[in-house]
């Protein structure tokens, strides 16, 4: 399953990758309790409805937040919602099943290592722009994930030191509240409430949609232009630091804002080749569903965990 910002994902995955007749139901990130409390009415309503519940061998939980992968202990949904949950242990007593947990960005790199650009290299950064920016480092087949399991909270790397722009983590100039797709919806609010001109307009969520601000760029919207500019400089600025400490041979973009390739597009000739010399693979888009990405990125988790369990209980 996949805990999103407004949506769970649940569906039964075959060892082969297949999904199996996915089902949605409304989440509740207010809180990591709330979350929690989701998550469990989610599986219920899920097993009710599944045909053959015996046939399930495990669960696996792709969540937002910082999560143990080894033990699934979910820390915190994060810094400002934190509540130790031990999610895996949790759900376990509860469905009498095997559980297993890890965040969800390090499932969707988990998903590109092993159905998508991992195929070709051992070595390459996933950078997922969606609602926020995270990412991973992929070494030698390896994901990096810290000894607290904070690794790739590369969102808060700082990429203008004279930006006005307050990040939640204290700091200005993260690349986050710059290039996220909720960062130019917040940066185009706060133009537009100075009375900048501007044909771009707020959606029934409290937002200015990200392909409204490409296509207002592309139509010379001043505000647009301004918020859009400087989020692909920023998301440049964040690539080329990224690739100055880790090498990859690739980079692959993921999350929403992404799909369309726009992004891609106009970031390539912000790279300066001197840096990206070594990016043998180069830098693409994800070849992977950016809605099924996360899911199928547990599944693959939970598979791995339980050969592990397997190996430890033969040996």
């Amino acid at each position: 399953m996949d805990l999103g910002g407004t949506k769970i994902l649940i569906s039964e995955v075959q060892a082969n990758g297949e999904l199996l007749a996915p089902h949605k139901y409304r989440s509740d990130v207010t809180s990591q309790t709330t979350a929690y409390a989701g998550i469990v009415q989610a599986i219920e309503q899920f097993l009710m409805q599944a045909p053959d519940v015996k046939r399930i061998m495990a669960i696996s939980v792709s969540a937002v937040g910082r999560i143990n992968t080894a033990s699934g202990e979910w820390y915190e949904l994060d810094p400002e919602r934190a509540v130790d949950i031990p999610l895996a242990q949790q759900l376990s007593d509860r469905f009498k099943l095997p559980v297993f947990a890890a965040n969800d960005v390090y499932c969707a790199t988990l998903a590109e290592n092993m159905l998508g650009v991992g195929n070709v290299t051992n070595d390459f950064l996933y950078l997922n722009v969606g609602t926020g920016i995270a990412g991973r480092i992929v070494n030698n087949g390896q994901i990096l994930n810290g000894s607290h399991f904070d690794a790739g909270e590369i969102g808060h790397m700082v990429v203008d030191y004279n930006s006005p722009v307050r990040c939640i983590c204290g700091r200005r100039g993260c690349v986050e509240p710059l290039a996220s797709g909720l960062g130019m919806s917040n940066r185009a609010q706060e133009l537009m409430a100075q009375g900048q001109p501007t044909e771009l307009t707020v959606d029934e969520h409290g937002r200015v949609p990200v392909p409204a601000l490409f296509q207002g760029y592309e139509h010379q919207d001043l505000v647009a232009q301004t918020v859009v500019d400087q989020a692909l400089r920023a998301l440049a600025a964040l690539i080329m630091n990224v690739v100055r400490v880790a090498d990859p041979a690739a980079v692959i973009l993921g999350g929403g804002v992404t799909t369309d390739g726009w992004l891609l597009h106009h970031l390539q000739p912000l790279l300066v080749e001197q840096t990206m010399r070594f990016v043998t693979v180069g830098i693409h888009n994800s070849q992977l569903d950016p809605n099924l990405i996360a899911i199928k990125g547990a599944a693959l988790h939970g598979f791995q965990r339980m050969e592990m369990f397997d190996h430890e209980s033969i040996s």
